[in-house]
């Protein structure tokens, strides 16, 4: 179904969707090509002491219906009280993401759910508080936000027998320690165009709420549940077509294959002449499909209005000033300022990971220090990941990295000398004697290349002769068999150099 005018946002503003050079284009049965447009739907638990509207603890994991109080059950007579700190986190979120803070006004979205006590929920409807900015992913692919608004979780059913979902349940349990926990509900513009850039978005968001202390990223645990608003269009079409919502994904490996699974089925209904009906579906890990769940409700089907017990929320200017004062550095700003040392592109993997362990300061340090920047980029991702590597001295890992370059130590050496460093606060060359590490000298390398060559004349004449890539296949063959037979004092680059030489010769 194609819009025939210019689409809006919750908020009354156009929807125009950028042209990415990552858009996930992809062939239909018939041939034809369709593409991709996706918005998410991030809701993110608050990192705060008690529930949004009540004293009662907010803590994930307790027994079953432990963390209640009578407003949290939706007893008569009960009054809510909006939480400061989740008021607090909020600004904090739209501050890191440049959005404007503006008064917001809760309302009630009535609905009937069983882990629902009062039969609605308290949350912000077209007044949010956090409006506008966007996250730019490590690619550069920049992903605008809506709306950012404050609302309390509901409880949480479990459906007992069957397959785990209320069709086929023997029967239902209802745990309502969640409900009232303080959510911040994140809403993306329809700007993500691959399955891709869904899970980049997602870990930069993540990345962010972890920075800031809003939420504790931990998607396993339910604190973060991820939507998904799937549509296409035909390749090149600046049409927004009808779409349809996946509910709480909670891995990114899910996210992924949930989009692009619900890509090619809208796909094939519209290249078989049928209709997409806006719904919301469900996605399943076992049979990797998505099913109906139920048809999409408009605002109009939850009657929001005002919420009656509660004041609009007009945070004092120099409050936020003081929020946004506070911010750490974030996630963009990290990587960039590592890959200023290291010279290692921004978007690479291990600068990423770096950050997001917060072990990016060990490696500037360490770069300071005279390390080798790539060396010790690799030695922290691969090496120092475990128990004590963050706590490892910069200038000692930079005094291994030294030896390894200089040529005083091999690669797989140096590992064996990074690993017992973790608890011998010893020098790293002393450590490296003590092994009886040496550099091999250049006559004795040269031999041992030579005895694995000449052990296995079939290898070597499919090295001399074959292609970069049966070359590339073989390299760490003999790369393999002259290091076992030096006992693992052979560097080897300098294996790999020989053996290119003498198949150059």
């Amino acid at each position: 179904m194609t819009t025939t005018s210019q689409p809006t946002d919750s908020l009354g503003q156009p929807i125009t969707v950028p042209d990415s050079a990552d858009t996930f284009v992809f062939d239909a049965s018939d041939g034809s090509r369709w593409e991709l447009v996706c918005g998410l739907e991030v809701h993110a638990e608050l990192a705060t002491a008690t529930k949004m509207f009540s004293g009662a603890p907010n803590n994930f994991g307790d027994e079953p219906n432990t963390n209640i109080d009578p407003v949290t059950l939706g007893l008569p007579g009960t009054l809510p009280v909006v939480n400061e700190r989740a008021v607090e986190l909020a600004i904090r979120f739209g501050c890191a993401i440049g959005a404007d803070i503006r008064p917001s006004v809760f309302s009630r979205k009535n609905y009937f759910y069983p882990d629902m006590p009062k039969d609605f929920q308290i949350s912000q409807y077209d007044q949010p508080i956090v409006v506008g900015g966007h996250l730019e992913l490590p690619s550069g692919h920049v992903v605008g936000v809506e709306r950012a608004h404050l609302e309390e979780d509901t409880g949480k059913s479990t459906h007992v027998g069957g397959q785990g979902r209320i069709t086929g349940a023997e029967y239902s349990l209802v745990d309502y320690n969640r409900a009232g926990v303080p959510l911040l509900e994140i809403v993306s513009r329809p700007h993500v165009r691959s399955p891709e850039q869904a899970r980049s978005y997602v870990a930069e968001l993540r990345a962010i709420l972890l920075a800031t202390g809003v939420n504790d990223g931990k998607l396993e645990e339910g604190s973060m549940r991820v939507d998904a608003n799937v549509s296409v269009r035909p390749e090149g079409s600046d049409e927004l077509g009808t779409r349809c919502e996946i509910k709480n994904l909670n891995s990114l490996r899910s996210l992924g294959r949930a989009i692009e699974h619900e890509a090619r089925r809208q796909a094939e209904l519209r290249v078989a002449g049928e209709r997409v009906r806006q719904e919301t579906r469900h996605w399943n890990e076992a049979d990797g499909r998505t099913h109906t769940m139920r048809s999409k409700e408009e605002a109009d089907d939850y009657r929001y209005f005002p919420e009656p017990d509660l004041v609009p929320v007009d945070p004092d200017p120099a409050w936020i000033e003081r929020i946004r004062a506070a911010l750490p550095m974030l996630p963009a700003a990290r990587r960039a300022r590592l890959a200023g040392a290291s010279g290692i592109d921004p978007a690479a993997e291990s600068i990423a990971v770096l950050v997001e362990r917060g072990q990016d300061e060990q490696a500037r340090a360490a770069i300071a220090a005279g390390g080798d920047p790539a060396r010790v980029v690799v030695h922290i991702e691969q090496n120092l990941a475990g128990p004590g590597g963050a706590d490892l001295d910069p200038s000692r890992l930079a005094a291994l990295v030294a030896l390894e370059v200089g040529g005083q130590l091999t690669a797989t050496q140096a590992k064996q000398v990074l690993a017992e460093m973790l608890t011998d606060p010893a020098d790293p060359a002393a450590i490296a004697a003590a092994r009886g590490f040496e550099a091999m000298g250049t006559d004795a390398l040269a031999a041992a290349v030579d005895g694995v060559v000449a052990a296995h004349p079939a290898e070597w004449e499919a090295f001399r002769t074959g292609d970069a890539k049966a070359r590339g296949k073989l390299t760490g063959f003999f790369v393999g068999r002259v290091m076992k037979a030096t006992g693992g004092q052979a560097d080897g680059k300098a294996v790999t150099a020989l053996l290119r030489q003498r198949a150059a010769g």
